[in-house]
């Protein structure tokens, strides 16, 4: 039976929640399901979803605490019959829950951060009592929620997925992208994918190719995810002292624009909910260098797809790369093993969990 549902999302620009819905979303319309995407007048997400012609409500733009939007809200739930309403973000939760709080609708929430709020009791009665099921996207959220006070039995761990390329990219690929680069087939290139927000570590990045710069001249560093304008000062002098060795992307339309150029892919982070990243560049067959936080080390296998380091450690991500960048053959078996492991990570069994926890959902409620 064909199910009705609404995801909403309140972020503004597209990052790994946004994109994971509409992939959601893409793969339940797939399965015959009747959809509503809501989200931000002038959201990245809006015009993702329309260009992908998904059927979109629109919060409006200007409207403190989303009041007005609340109540068009309602009206579209109850005109539509939504059976499910799947709250994406923390603040779409909220917004979930007063447009449908005495509807006959079952609320998901999806939990895909790290932090908790201060106020402990507002989270436990948003997620314990708000909704009826928590999706944690990993085994590492779904351990801090139930800390939290969730009911262990409302929450379960669906990994974000992924759409495996079909096959590796070409020699072709990725001899166009280190021409548009201006990077020689020579150059043993370090790739990082992501917003220059802390929690990316940028800065340890920087500071562990200072550490390995004089021994791997050869080295070369591609940033891709943001601008440059939107980082530190102090990355921002960084880069510029090394401009000759680095390359700052900005947003990449596909990954296909950046990941087949690259020989090692890092993810310094100080905290992930899972690392989508670093699933995305294992699809591609590229080895990982990754911190051991979050839930990193539920994708990265130490030793067979890359290799894991402390946080906040310039030294051992420095010496994670000068390893890697030693032993080719070494290189090509992680790549390998990163490809097959990334298969369990496929957007098709994302899709399936998640359809079959909305009926549990929904049959539990009859």
């Amino acid at each position: 039976m064909a199910l009705k549902i609404a995801h909403i999302d309140t972020g503004i620009s597209l990052r790994g929640g946004q994109r994971q819905l509409l992939l959601l979303a893409e793969g339940l319309r797939a399965l015959g399901h009747e959809q509503l995407i809501v989200c931000l007048e002038g959201s990245s997400l809006e015009e993702e979803a329309r260009g992908a012609a998904l059927r979109v409500f629109s919060l409006p733009a200007h409207d403190p605490g989303h009041a007005f939007g609340i109540l068009l809200l309602r009206q579209q739930l109850e005109s539509m019959g939504i059976q499910v309403l799947h709250a994406h973000d923390g603040r779409g939760q909220t917004v979930a829950w007063l447009a449908s709080l005495g509807l006959p609708i079952k609320r998901v929430a999806s939990r895909r951060v790290t932090f908790l709020p201060a106020d402990s009791w507002t989270f436990r009665f948003k997620y314990g009592r708000t909704c009826d099921a928590v999706i944690a996207i990993s085994e590492h959220i779904r351990e801090l929620t139930v800390r939290a006070g969730v009911p262990a039995d409302r929450v379960e761990v669906i990994p974000d997925g992924i759409a495996l390329p079909v096959s590796l990219p070409s020699t072709a690929e990725r001899e166009r992208l280190r021409a548009a680069w201006q990077i020689e087939e020579g150059n043993f290139v370090i790739g990082q994918l992501g917003a220059f927000t802390p929690e990316k570590g940028h800065d340890v990045t920087l500071q562990a190719f200072e550490l390995f710069a004089e021994r791997l001249p050869q080295a070369r560093l591609v940033l891709a995810g943001a601008d440059l304008g939107q980082a530190s000062e102090t990355l921002r002098t960084g880069v510029r002292k090394w401009r000759h060795r680095m390359l700052v992307l900005g947003d990449v339309a596909t990954l296909s624009d950046f990941l087949p150029g690259i020989d090692l892919f890092i993810m310094p982070s100080r905290a992930e909910g899972l690392g989508s990243s670093a699933l995305w560049a294992m699809a591609f067959g590229l080895p990982v260098v990754a911190t051991r936080v979050g839930g990193l080390p539920e994708i990265v296998a130490e030793g067979q797809s890359g290799w894991l380091i402390p946080p906040d450690s310039p030294p051992a991500l420095a010496e994670a790369i000068v390893l890697a960048s030693t032993d080719s053959e070494r290189l090509h078996r992680f790549g390998a093993y990163g490809r097959t492991r990334a298969q369990e990570f496929s957007a098709g069994i994302m899709v399936a969990r998640t359809e079959a926890l909305y009926r549990r959902v929904l049959e539990r409620g009859r």
